[in-house]
């Protein structure tokens, strides 16, 4: 199947701007036949808020008024959605990345990770530990941006049984995840890696770019540049993550990186 990471440029506090631009974006992908579009982290949004009650007017329920016109587009267009945006429930307010697939909205994953940075300074804690979706053709987990700082997070979604890990993200400058977490979360887990990464400046914060798509075995199947907005593509074979034996020579150089895990000398990884 054909994938696609959508790296743009958003703009803060301009939802609906924000919508029209990821709803033509998935037009655009999905016209050059991609089945499964990554977003970045807010791409509806913005990220570097200055207050909850600012971030929280950006905010809406799942379903909400944004997420139905994406399943609408997802329906008709006949791919799946990972879209960034800000997710209330009650009073709570989370860094979430909504999950639309043809079948309708499959749900949302909440960013368990939070740092001192942008919105995260004002949103609750993810409460859900990490979901799979099933959506068409594709299991797929996701991470977004800090959350693929800890490798537990793309460990989980592996064995819960996903083949591809959606890593919505903004990176900012200074940072140097780009340079490596994609290909090490692919490799480690044996698993595609989508990295959906956001350019432009925001409040007097630069953001990177770089956004790529990762084959399992840590070649770089496409990767954009640190400026230019852009949709990359790539044709991967979600069912090839299912086989986790690696056979570099027969009998003598094969590995599985799952099936040789040792979780009973793990214990420190949940004290």
């Amino acid at each position: 199947m054909k994938v696609a990471a959508v790296q743009m440029n958003v703009s803060i506090l301009e939802k609906q701007q924000n919508l029209e631009k990821v709803l033509a974006r998935i037009e655009e992908a999905a016209r050059e036949g991609a089945r499964l579009v990554v977003f970045p982290e807010c791409a509806l949004t913005g990220y570097c808020f200055a207050s909850r009650e600012e971030a929280w007017a950006m905010s809406e329920p799942v379903p909400g008024p944004s997420t139905e016109r994406l399943a609408a587009a997802a329906r008709r267009l006949e791919c799946t959605v990972v879209v960034g945006m800000l997710e209330r429930a009650g009073s709570a307010l989370y860094n979430a990345a909504a999950v639309v697939s043809p079948e309708g909205i499959l749900g949302t994953h909440r960013k368990v990770h939070l740092l001192c940075l942008g919105v995260d300074r004002f949103t609750t804690l993810g409460d859900r530990p990490f979901p799979v979706f099933a959506a068409r053709d594709v299991r797929l987990g996701v991470n977004i941006c800090f959350d693929c700082s800890f490798p537990e997070s793309g460990r989980v979604v592996k064995l819960n049984g996903a083949q591809v890990l959606c890593i919505p993200t903004n990176w900012p400058a200074g940072s140097d995840s780009w340079q490596h977490t994609p290909k090490v979360r692919a490799t480690e887990n044996h698993l595609y890696v989508i990295a959906a990464d956001r350019v432009g400046e925001e409040r007097g914060f630069r953001f990177v770019g770089h956004s790529q798509i990762v084959h399992f075995s840590g070649d770089v199947l496409g990767e954009a540049g640190e400026a230019e907005e852009t949709v990359l593509y790539a044709d991967i074979d979600p069912a090839a993550a299912d086989r986790n034996r690696v056979v570099r020579i027969p009998g003598q150089w094969e590995f599985d990186r799952i099936a040789m895990r040792r979780p009973d000398l793990y214990g420190a990884l949940t004290r």
